[in-house]
């Protein structure tokens, strides 16, 4: 039962975390390239990437302020979109695909480059510890706070949070973390819902569905393409910075392709060109990822099942192989997802 238990806590703990709200940001992200705009954006790790590295980089190696440090993020976020999006956005969809899983690639080996150690620290990732995060850190209101008070299932004492009756339990920084991250996620959804009730967002539907339609009424399609681009691609660059905070490094192989691969699924699993979808899809692959690998990892431990089938070094691609019949199952049966529309997932390539 305590076995249980903790794979249960563990589990709902990322489901709400720090990591969860990293991938929820940068999903949101794909939801307005893909869900409202159309646009097959697989470099989503590339704008993470930027953000943490623009931010990490600006204080620990120039010795810049934290607050320049997010700018730089986030200008370097405007340019790399710019800059793929020049080349591409008047061509297929599939152009941009290809353009952008490379410039992914490519930023990741660049970030991993002996030439640049100095600056990003190579494949060891940019590692003082406390360093480039450590004006977040001063701005937490829970460190060190002697408040206290217990209401049954929620309870706080001196920065830690405690929910349903201990089962969850958030440390100050964490709990720091979070309180940013979901304050982004909610001015994120809030933004896009507006916007996508706005003519800007029914223009840039029209042009998911038939641009060449839209073309004919007279607007500049390239144009709309481009600052959706650039806007997805900002949420991309939010998920980086929390990414970073939370974890105090920055480290290149955390922006490989299994990142941007990871967004695609929340945002088919909680639903396409629905605004509450990428999060519902993050929280939800979150927690399945970590209860699948709590679980098998048990089982492991028992000794229940065969060493040629399941031991704890096996547990780990198992989750995958799991996760990836799920992911079939729900394209062949409901590839709309949860909350979304199977019309949404039609794609006009042309």
């Amino acid at each position: 039962m305590d076995t249980i238990t903790g794979i249960l806590s563990d589990s709902l703990h990322q489901a709400f975390g720090p990591i969860m709200l990293a991938y929820a940001l940068a999903a949101i992200g794909i939801n307005i390239h893909f869900g409202y705009s159309g646009l097959l954006n697989f470099g989503q790790a590339g704008f993470a990437a930027v953000g943490a590295y623009g931010l990490a980089v600006t204080v620990a190696a120039f010795g810049g302020s934290f607050w320049l440090g997010i700018g730089v993020g986030l200008l370097g976020s405007v340019v790399l979109s710019i800059l793929l999006g020049i080349p591409t956005l008047r061509l297929r969809a599939d152009y941009l695909a290809i353009v952008t899983i490379a410039a992914a690639e490519i930023i990741r080996r660049v970030a991993r480059s002996v030439t640049f150690t100095e600056y990003t620290g190579g494949s060891d990732g940019i590692r003082p510890v406390g360093d480039f995060s450590a004006t977040f850190a001063d701005l937490n209101p829970y460190s060190g706070s002697e408040a206290s008070f217990n209401a049954g299932i929620v309870g706080f004492h001196r920065g830690t949070l405690d929910l349903f009756w201990g089962l969850l339990s958030f440390r100050p920084h964490s709990l720091w973390v979070m309180t940013v991250g979901w304050s982004l996620v909610v001015l994120c959804l809030l933004v896009v819902w507006l916007a996508m009730r706005s003519p800007w967002g029914r223009v840039l539907k029209g042009i998911r569905e038939d641009e060449d339609a839209v073309r004919s009424l007279g607007k500049n399609v390239y144009s709309y393409k481009m600052q959706a681009l650039v806007i997805g691609g900002l949420c991309g660059s939010l998920g980086g910075f929390i990414f970073s905070v939370g974890s105090g490094n920055v480290q290149p192989d955390t922006y490989s392709t299994d990142f941007t691969f990871y967004l695609w699924v929340m945002v088919i699993l909680g639903g396409a060109a629905r605004v509450f979808g990428p999060v519902l899809g993050a929280m939800l692959f979150w927690f399945l990822f970590n209860l699948l690998k709590g679980v098998l990892d048990a089982i492991a431990a028992t000794g229940a099942l065969p060493t040629w089938l399941l031991t704890t070094n096996k547990s780990g691609p198992l989750v995958f192989v799991v996760l990836g019949i799920g992911m079939v199952l729900l394209l062949v049966y409901r590839p709309q997802g949860i909350l979304g529309d199977k019309r949404e997932v039609s794609l006009n390539v042309r």
